[in-house]
């Protein structure tokens, strides 16, 4: 499909830094006129803030770009957090402007592209205290069907009718009863150059499905 259909796609026309660090993997690559120049993707469990700026610096090799797109989530809360903070503190000393993109819409990109006959996908990871993160897209537009949520898996099965289910948690959601194929696929910044330039445009705050574990203490 052609970007034009799409909208745009990410990075037309400028050297972008991507920063993925929602999952156990910690990534980041670098666009230029919509294409990877370069990637860098290790897992690595825990330890993003020590592994990402030695990654970033690396990947740049002395390359300054002209803007910064990070994922905001949904994930790990910390390496969410820590994606953001390295991102904004870049930006700053770069002066270049900075804009989140979901991890979700990032599975979903890359499903589409593997699959590009699947009319929904719905993208799934793993999320807090068993449940699982999912949303459902339009697989030729990547259309989000739907906000964001966190559901036991059963429940979540229960929802899921896409031709496509993809991600960390695709398998789980198929073994609780989900009526699709799985595709196993980890968000990397890399799949931020098939993203529409809509999906790139998010605001840069941790995107929280779930509502906070701690409640505030009654006065």
């Amino acid at each position: 499909m052609s970007s034009s259909r799409l909208g745009g796609r990410i990075g037309r026309n400028a050297l972008i830094l991507v920063i993925e660090t929602s999952t156990g993997m910690c990534s980041v690559a670098l666009l230029d006129g919509g294409k990877v120049v370069d990637s860098r993707a290790e897992r690595i469990g825990r330890g993003h803030a020590e592994r990402l700026v030695p990654m970033i610096e690396d990947l740049l090799d002395r390359r300054v770009p002209s803007r910064i797109l990070v994922s905001v989530g949904p994930g790990s809360f910390t390496g969410v957090r820590v994606g953001i903070a390295a991102a904004q503190g870049l930006a700053i000393g770069w002066n270049v402007p900075l804009s989140g993109f979901s991890s979700l819409a990032a599975i979903a990109a890359a499903a589409r592209a593997e699959h590009p006959e699947a009319s929904t996908i719905t993208a799934a990871m793993p999320g807090g205290h068993g449940e699982l993160f999912l949303q459902d897209y339009g697989g030729r537009t990547l259309k989000a069907l739907g906000a964001p949520r966190s559901l036991p898996p059963i429940a979540a099965a229960a929802e899921t009718s896409s031709d496509l289910v993809a991600g960390p948690a695709a398998a789980a959601l198929v073994e609780a009863g989900a009526p699709a194929p799985a595709i196993e696929l980890a968000p990397l910044a890399a799949q931020a150059a098939l993203l529409p330039s809509a999906l790139g445009a998010l605001a840069v705050a941790p995107l929280y499905v779930r509502a906070p574990d701690a409640k505030p203490k009654a006065a």
